[in-house]
Protein backbone atom coordinates (compact mmCIF):
# COMPACT_ATOMS: atom_id res chain seq x y z
CA UNK A 1 0.00 0.00 0.00
CA UNK A 2 1.45 3.18 -0.92
CA UNK A 3 1.93 6.18 1.38
CA UNK A 4 0.21 9.29 0.65
CA UNK A 5 3.68 11.09 0.41
CA UNK A 6 4.62 9.23 -2.70
CA UNK A 7 1.76 9.92 -4.36
CA UNK A 8 1.01 13.15 -4.40
CA UNK A 9 2.70 16.88 -3.11
CA UNK A 10 0.61 17.62 0.09
CA UNK A 11 -1.15 20.60 -1.09
CA UNK A 12 -2.26 18.79 -4.66
CA UNK A 13 -3.43 15.51 -2.26
CA UNK A 14 -5.10 17.14 0.57
CA UNK A 15 -7.70 19.03 -1.89
CA UNK A 16 -11.29 19.48 -1.06
CA UNK A 17 -12.43 15.79 -0.75
CA UNK A 18 -9.74 14.19 1.48
CA UNK A 19 -9.08 17.43 3.70
CA UNK A 20 -13.25 16.51 4.39
CA UNK A 21 -12.41 12.45 4.73
CA UNK A 22 -9.33 12.86 7.07
CA UNK A 23 -11.39 15.77 9.28
CA UNK A 24 -14.39 13.84 9.36
CA UNK A 25 -13.36 10.39 9.88
CA UNK A 26 -13.84 9.70 13.67
CA UNK A 27 -10.89 7.16 14.08
CA UNK A 28 -8.73 9.92 12.57
CA UNK A 29 -9.71 12.33 15.16
CA UNK A 30 -9.21 9.81 17.89
CA UNK A 31 -5.76 9.13 17.45
CA UNK A 32 -4.62 12.69 16.11
CA UNK A 33 -6.24 14.00 19.62
CA UNK A 34 -4.11 11.23 21.37
CA UNK A 35 -0.91 12.07 19.53
CA UNK A 36 -1.09 16.07 20.30
CA UNK A 37 -1.86 15.51 23.88
CA UNK A 38 1.29 13.30 23.75
CA UNK A 39 3.53 15.45 23.06
CA UNK A 40 1.88 18.19 25.42
CA UNK A 41 2.87 15.59 27.92
CA UNK A 42 6.67 15.97 26.54
CA UNK A 43 6.75 19.12 26.03
CA UNK A 44 5.74 19.64 29.48
CA UNK A 45 5.09 23.39 29.87
CA UNK A 46 4.79 24.93 33.32
CA UNK A 47 1.65 27.71 32.03
CA UNK A 48 0.14 28.08 29.09
CA UNK A 49 2.37 29.27 26.50
CA UNK A 50 2.50 30.44 22.90
CA UNK A 51 3.13 27.31 20.63
CA UNK A 52 3.64 27.25 16.66
CA UNK A 53 1.51 23.85 15.45
CA UNK A 54 3.64 22.85 12.30
CA UNK A 55 0.85 20.99 9.33
CA UNK A 56 -1.67 22.03 11.67
CA UNK A 57 -4.10 21.01 9.03
CA UNK A 58 -7.98 21.51 9.61
CA UNK A 59 -7.21 22.33 13.47
CA UNK A 60 -7.33 19.00 15.03
CA UNK A 61 -4.02 18.94 16.96
CA UNK A 62 -5.06 22.38 17.47
CA UNK A 63 -8.51 21.38 19.89
CA UNK A 64 -5.95 19.84 22.21
CA UNK A 65 -4.20 23.04 22.43
CA UNK A 66 -6.75 24.91 23.20
CA UNK A 67 -8.06 22.82 25.65
CA UNK A 68 -5.17 23.05 27.82
CA UNK A 69 -5.61 27.04 27.86
CA UNK A 70 -2.17 27.02 25.14
CA UNK A 71 -2.50 30.10 22.42
CA UNK A 72 -1.68 28.80 19.00
CA UNK A 73 -0.48 29.64 15.73
CA UNK A 74 -0.95 26.93 13.05
CA UNK A 75 0.86 26.95 9.62
CA UNK A 76 -0.32 24.39 6.61
CA UNK A 77 0.27 23.80 2.62
CA UNK A 78 -3.33 22.96 1.77
CA UNK A 79 -5.34 25.22 1.45
CA UNK A 80 -8.64 22.54 1.64
CA UNK A 81 -7.52 21.77 5.13
CA UNK A 82 -7.38 25.66 6.46
CA UNK A 83 -10.42 26.45 4.75
CA UNK A 84 -11.93 23.43 6.94
CA UNK A 85 -10.37 24.97 10.15
CA UNK A 86 -11.74 28.53 9.40
CA UNK A 87 -15.48 26.24 8.79
CA UNK A 88 -14.75 24.63 12.39
CA UNK A 89 -13.79 28.32 14.12
CA UNK A 90 -10.71 26.52 15.60
CA UNK A 91 -9.35 29.31 17.95
CA UNK A 92 -5.49 29.55 16.71
CA UNK A 93 -4.20 31.95 14.30
CA UNK A 94 -3.47 30.32 10.65
CA UNK A 95 -0.97 31.07 7.98
CA UNK A 96 -0.69 29.11 4.59
CA UNK A 97 2.62 28.21 3.84
CA UNK A 98 5.75 25.23 2.78
CA UNK A 99 7.25 24.51 5.62
CA UNK A 100 10.36 23.19 3.57
CA UNK A 101 10.67 26.86 2.73
CA UNK A 102 11.20 27.85 6.30
CA UNK A 103 9.33 29.09 9.42
CA UNK A 104 7.83 32.52 8.74
CA UNK A 105 8.35 34.03 11.89
CA UNK A 106 10.57 36.38 14.12
CA UNK A 107 13.02 34.94 15.91
CA UNK A 108 12.47 34.00 19.50
CA UNK A 109 8.36 33.92 19.25
CA UNK A 110 7.15 31.09 20.39
CA UNK A 111 7.58 29.00 23.74
CA UNK A 112 7.19 25.21 21.84
CA UNK A 113 5.92 24.21 18.98
CA UNK A 114 4.50 20.51 18.06
CA UNK A 115 3.47 18.54 14.52
CA UNK A 116 1.79 15.64 14.40
CA UNK A 117 2.12 13.69 11.33
CA UNK A 118 3.70 16.57 8.85
CA UNK A 119 7.10 16.71 8.48
CA UNK A 120 7.99 12.82 6.94
CA UNK A 121 6.83 14.94 3.47
CA UNK A 122 9.61 16.79 3.53
CA UNK A 123 11.26 13.89 2.90
CA UNK A 124 10.15 13.82 -0.67
CA UNK A 125 11.38 16.50 -3.46
CA UNK A 126 8.52 17.41 -5.69
CA UNK A 127 10.45 18.53 -8.61
CA UNK A 128 14.50 18.00 -10.27
CA UNK A 129 14.99 21.57 -8.57
CA UNK A 130 14.20 20.88 -4.94
CA UNK A 131 16.14 18.77 -2.44
CA UNK A 132 14.89 16.64 0.37
CA UNK A 133 17.88 17.61 2.17
CA UNK A 134 17.62 21.27 1.61
CA UNK A 135 13.67 21.90 2.48
CA UNK A 136 14.98 19.68 5.72
CA UNK A 137 17.32 22.14 6.47
CA UNK A 138 15.39 25.21 5.93
CA UNK A 139 12.68 23.80 8.09
CA UNK A 140 15.05 23.04 11.50
CA UNK A 141 17.10 26.18 10.75
CA UNK A 142 13.60 28.27 10.56
CA UNK A 143 12.13 26.31 13.53
CA UNK A 144 15.15 26.91 15.53
CA UNK A 145 14.78 30.56 15.08
CA UNK A 146 11.64 31.17 15.44
CA UNK A 147 11.72 29.36 19.01
CA UNK A 148 12.68 30.99 22.21
CA UNK A 149 15.89 30.19 23.78
CA UNK A 150 15.37 26.75 25.78
CA UNK A 151 12.24 26.31 23.66
CA UNK A 152 10.72 23.01 23.45
CA UNK A 153 9.31 21.26 20.36
CA UNK A 154 7.69 17.51 19.47
CA UNK A 155 7.08 16.16 16.16
CA UNK A 156 5.35 12.95 15.94
CA UNK A 157 6.29 11.88 12.19
CA UNK A 158 5.82 8.55 10.33
CA UNK A 159 9.46 7.54 9.00
CA UNK A 160 9.63 4.99 5.83
CA UNK A 161 12.53 3.80 6.80
CA UNK A 162 15.81 3.95 8.82
CA UNK A 163 17.26 6.38 6.22
CA UNK A 164 13.98 8.82 6.40
CA UNK A 165 14.76 8.97 9.98
CA UNK A 166 18.17 9.71 10.06
CA UNK A 167 17.76 12.78 7.75
CA UNK A 168 15.08 14.30 9.35
CA UNK A 169 17.02 13.78 12.91
CA UNK A 170 20.32 14.68 11.56
CA UNK A 171 19.09 18.12 9.88
CA UNK A 172 17.45 19.03 13.12
CA UNK A 173 20.85 18.26 14.85
CA UNK A 174 22.60 19.94 12.11
CA UNK A 175 20.03 23.17 13.07
CA UNK A 176 21.46 22.96 16.25
CA UNK A 177 18.87 21.51 18.64
CA UNK A 178 19.40 18.72 21.18
CA UNK A 179 17.04 15.80 20.12
CA UNK A 180 15.64 12.69 21.33
CA UNK A 181 13.51 10.22 19.44
CA UNK A 182 10.39 8.51 21.13
CA UNK A 183 8.27 5.41 20.11
CA UNK A 184 5.11 4.57 21.43
CA UNK A 185 4.27 0.78 20.33
CA UNK A 186 7.61 -0.20 18.68
CA UNK A 187 7.81 -3.00 16.85
CA UNK A 188 4.09 -2.97 15.83
CA UNK A 189 2.35 -1.53 13.04
CA UNK A 190 0.78 1.17 14.92
CA UNK A 191 4.34 2.41 16.04
CA UNK A 192 4.22 6.37 16.35
CA UNK A 193 7.70 8.13 16.55
CA UNK A 194 8.67 11.42 18.36
CA UNK A 195 10.54 13.86 18.28
CA UNK A 196 11.92 15.41 20.92
CA UNK A 197 13.71 18.68 20.77
CA UNK A 198 15.38 21.78 22.67
CA UNK A 199 16.41 25.07 21.38
CA UNK A 200 20.02 25.86 23.27
CA UNK A 201 21.71 25.14 26.65
CA UNK A 202 17.88 26.20 28.00
CA UNK A 203 19.79 24.78 31.26
CA UNK A 204 23.03 22.37 32.44
CA UNK A 205 22.91 19.20 31.10
CA UNK A 206 20.45 17.44 33.63
CA UNK A 207 18.06 20.06 34.07
CA UNK A 208 14.53 20.11 34.30
CA UNK A 209 14.94 22.56 31.64
CA UNK A 210 16.42 20.47 28.70
CA UNK A 211 13.51 18.53 27.06
CA UNK A 212 15.76 15.85 26.45
CA UNK A 213 15.43 14.87 29.89
CA UNK A 214 11.77 14.42 29.57
CA UNK A 215 12.35 11.22 27.70
CA UNK A 216 16.06 10.67 28.68
CA UNK A 217 15.90 6.81 30.71
CA UNK A 218 12.83 5.95 29.20
CA UNK A 219 12.03 2.83 28.11
CA UNK A 220 12.69 2.92 23.65
CA UNK A 221 14.11 6.45 23.68
CA UNK A 222 17.66 7.33 21.79
CA UNK A 223 18.32 10.64 23.02
CA UNK A 224 21.14 12.50 20.39
CA UNK A 225 22.19 15.50 21.78
CA UNK A 226 25.60 16.63 20.40
CA UNK A 227 24.96 20.76 21.33
CA UNK A 228 27.90 20.83 24.08
CA UNK A 229 30.23 18.56 21.95
CA UNK A 230 33.46 20.03 21.98
CA UNK A 231 32.22 23.20 24.42
CA UNK A 232 34.31 21.56 27.77
CA UNK A 233 37.79 23.69 26.76
CA UNK A 234 35.90 26.60 24.94
CA UNK A 235 38.51 27.37 22.14
CA UNK A 236 41.19 25.41 23.41
CA UNK A 237 39.01 22.04 22.71
CA UNK A 238 38.25 22.60 19.26
CA UNK A 239 40.92 21.67 16.21
CA UNK A 240 43.03 24.06 15.02
CA UNK A 241 42.03 25.71 10.97
CA UNK A 242 43.95 23.26 8.94
CA UNK A 243 44.73 20.54 11.06
CA UNK A 244 43.33 16.77 10.46
CA UNK A 245 40.24 17.30 12.68
CA UNK A 246 39.84 20.31 11.30
CA UNK A 247 40.00 19.05 7.51
CA UNK A 248 37.89 16.05 8.66
CA UNK A 249 35.03 17.97 10.15
CA UNK A 250 34.53 20.37 7.45
CA UNK A 251 34.44 17.46 5.27
CA UNK A 252 31.60 16.52 6.98
CA UNK A 253 30.01 18.96 7.09
CA UNK A 254 30.08 19.45 3.19
CA UNK A 255 28.88 15.75 3.16
CA UNK A 256 25.48 16.60 5.24
CA UNK A 257 24.59 18.84 3.12
CA UNK A 258 24.93 16.84 -0.09
CA UNK A 259 28.29 18.28 -1.79
CA UNK A 260 30.85 16.12 -3.20
CA UNK A 261 33.71 15.37 -1.25
CA UNK A 262 36.51 13.88 -1.72
CA UNK A 263 37.32 10.41 0.18
CA UNK A 264 39.34 10.54 3.46
CA UNK A 265 42.55 8.41 3.20
CA UNK A 266 46.01 8.57 5.03
CA UNK A 267 47.17 12.06 3.08
CA UNK A 268 43.88 13.41 4.11
CA UNK A 269 45.70 16.67 6.57
CA UNK A 270 49.20 15.90 6.21
CA UNK A 271 51.37 18.57 6.31
CA UNK A 272 53.96 18.86 3.38
CA UNK A 273 57.73 19.52 3.69
CA UNK A 274 57.97 23.14 2.50
CA UNK A 275 59.23 23.63 -1.28
CA UNK A 276 62.61 25.08 -2.45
Amino acid sequence: MSRPEDTLPPDLFYNDRESQKYTTSSRIQTIQTSMAQRALSLLSLPHPSLILDVGCGSGLSGEALTASEHTWIGMDISASMLAIALDRETAGDLFLADIGQGVPFRPGTFDAAISISAIQWLCNADSSHVSATGRLARFFEGLYASLKRGGKAVLQFYPKNEVQRSMITGAAIRAGFGAGLLEDDPGTKNVKVYLVLTVGAGAEEGGAEDVTNVVRGLEGVDVIDERRKGRGGGRGGEDKKGSKGWILRKKEQGRNKGKVVKADSKYTGRKRRPAF
